[in-house]
């Protein structure tokens, strides 16, 4: 290692020559410095350093129209010369006479391969500028294999430049040939029922072909969680094996992706990036033979995933302490796709064990029957209690995002709450809306969440309580420009019941805390009986505003207002108001949130700190 810095240290360095332009500014100044900046002076004579930067600046005005120009020049006296002195007259500039690009074959009724010819950015009688129609090329290229034309060939492609005359004509004439279509799928060493995952496939046999259906079905196959490794890709020949060695790579590294760039690809319920093929499908899919019907067999090879997974967490917050999670995964147990998660959470105010059994219907992704088993104690201010839960829902995912989910849950619970002991058996059903948006999940610079929820329990059914409960909480986070954050939030919640003392506490609402209304403690806000001892409330509002500036890099400073309250009634005379500064920092195992806020109904306390990791969605 010593050895190797002491080589690097003493490595012969580059003397860039600097380039002091005089008759030229702008873009074409620009290329000239860029052309020469990598001249070394130290590698050539004075000479044949002139002569280079003749040549190299003349290649740098000519992608701007200019193929005339004259210069003079003068080198530094040093040795080797440090800068040179150019003084150009870039003469007259090409200008375009001719504009001639054409489609043929079934691309010339493909409206992107249109699309892009009409963007093409120059008209005739403007200069010419070489980048425009260079972009062009390679724009119909990519297009030509992402769409499925892998017989495509340009069949006239030239630039004439006539610097005499003082113009320029631009052909492009791309003959595309066939577009292929999908063929038939062939899965292969999967665990899964086959028609399982073949349910997850975005196209059907016969449908044209689209690189990026094919990037989309990739990562469906990964967000099963059921395999270890995906490969999906098209077939050289009918009845031939793949070109390529396969390699054991896992699904994400199979398909590069970027935005989608064409309306076949734009499934707003899955969207991915793409539709760009990595190396070895593009290799695959341009080598295709034609047959008598130009269709791509798709080859899909699976290798399961870890039946038996494990994870453990540790965490802080002020809200509940130190904290630890304990999970045991197991995203498959049958053929069927079943998974089943067990969950260990542990805390100071909260200690709880669930377990979920999901059930996958026809599409796996969207739609399951999903049971559910719980444990709870929480021990926290004037609160103590001891519940079961069991619950049995149905969960359907719409093409909107929304998810919609119906349950039926059963709670045994054993609670103390404001001094009166109370045990009571539940069996309610509810429904709920959600929607979560965003983009870059870790620190959103755009997002939303919405929830709406439901439940009912009546005496009729056995429940030992009537009641209809209602909450509902949306939060936004948008970005303005590149350094400024906005974060807002609104919770509401409502519980109508005749009897309040048989509501448990974990159906009750309390206000206060880390992602409630800071400069509270945790859960601290609601109402209070006699003894000043927290009942609970019937009714909750909290809401918040927040600006985040960067100050520097992943560094961010935060100012913020927040109000709210859990209450006894609507329209209570005053809410609980907060205010503070905060710092954001997003850190390599996630966001790291630091607040001191002020309470402004608070007698007892100045400031509160307030402290958690983890992003806010």
């Amino acid at each position: 290692m010593l050895f190797g810095a002491v080589l690097l240290g003493n490595a012969p360095t580059i003397r860039a020559l600097e380039a002091r332009i005089e008759g030229l500014e702008g873009n074409v100044a620009e290329n000239v410095r860029h052309y020469l900046g990598s001249l070394d002076a130290e590698a050539y004579s004075r000479a044949r350093i002139e002569s280079e930067v003749q040549r190299r600046a003349r290649e740098a005005m000519r992608v701007y129209g200019y193929y005339e120009p004259t210069f003079e020049w003068q080198l530094d006296e040093s040795e080797p010369p440090e800068f040179v002195e150019l003084t150009i007259d870039p003469g007259p500039r090409v200008r375009l006479e001719v504009i001639d690009f054409s489609l043929q074959g079934e691309a010339a009724t493909d409206p992107p391969f249109q699309q892009a010819i009409d963007d093409f950015p120059l008209s005739e009688g403007d200069p010419l500028v070489h980048a425009p129609y260079d972009s062009l090329r390679g724009r119909l290229a990519n297009l030509s294999l992402e769409r499925g034309y892998f017989e495509w060939r340009y069949v006239d492609r030239r630039m004439e430049v006539r610097p005499y005359d003082e113009s320029a004509r631009l052909y492009l004439a791309l003959d595309s040939g066939p577009r292929y279509r999908f063929g038939e799928v062939t899965l292969r060493d999967s665990h899964i029922e086959r028609e399982r995952v073949l349910n997850l496939t975005p196209f059907a046999q016969g449908d044209p072909y689209l690189a990026g259906e094919l990037a989309r079905l990739n990562q469906r196959l990964g967000q099963t969680e059921w395999f270890g490794s995906v490969t999906v890709r098209p077939r050289l020949r009918q009845g031939e094996s793949l070109a390529l060695e396969q390699r054991r790579l896992g699904w994400f590294q199979e398909l590069d992706v970027g935005q989608p760039t064409t309306a076949d690809s734009s499934d707003a319920s899955d969207v991915v990036a793409g539709p760009t093929l990595s190396a070895m499908a593009l290799e695959s899919a341009a080598t295709l033979g034609r047959g008598d019907s130009p269709q791509v067999p798709i080859d899909i090879t699976v290798t399961p995933a870890d039946r038996h997974q494990f994870e453990a967490g540790v965490g802080f917050a002020t809200d509940v302490g130190p904290r630890l999670r304990f999970g045991w995964h197991q995203p498959w147990i049958n053929s069927l796709g079943h998974s089943l998660d067990h969950d260990l959470y542990l805390s100071a105010p909260e200690q709880r064990f669930s377990g979920v059994y999901r059930m996958p219907l026809e599409n796996p992704l969207r739609d399951s029957y999903r049971f559910q088993y719980g444990f709870r104690h929480r021990d926290n201010e004037d609160t103590q209690a001891l519940e079961a839960t069991i619950e049995a829902a149905r969960r359907w995912e719409f093409d909107n995002r929304w998810v919609q989910t119906l349950y039926v849950r059963g709670t045994i619970e054993d609670f103390t709450q404001g001094g009166e002991d109370e045990q009571v058996l539940l069996l309610y059903p509810g429904i709920s809306w959600s929607r979560t948006r965003t983009r870059n999940p870790t620190f959103p610079s755009w997002g939303d969440r919405q929830r709406l929820s439901f439940e009912v329990s009546n005496g009729a059914w056995g429940s030992q309580a009537d009641f209809l409960r209602m909450t509902s909480e949306t939060q936004w986070i948008r970005m303005v420009g590149d350094d400024t954050r906005l974060v807002g939030r609104l919770g509401l919640g409502a519980i109508e019941t005749d009897d309040f003392s048989k509501i448990p506490p974990s159906l009750r609402f309390f206000a206060g805390g880390d992602s409630s209304v800071r400069g509270y403690a945790y859960e601290s806000l609601s109402p209070r009986n006699e003894d000043g001892l927290l009942q609970g409330g019937q009714q909750m509002f909290t809401s918040s505003a927040e600006v985040q500036r960067r100050v520097t890099g992943d560094w961010w400073g935060a100012l913020f207002v927040d109000a709210g309250d859990a209450f006894a009634d609507w329209g209570p005379d005053d809410l609980n108001k907060g205010a503070g500064l905060g710092v954001r920092w997003v850190s390599p195992v996630g966001p790291i949130r630091l607040d001191i806020a002020h309470p402004f109904d608070d007698e007892d306390n100045a400031w509160r700190l307030h402290f958690a990791i983890g992003p806010e969605f």
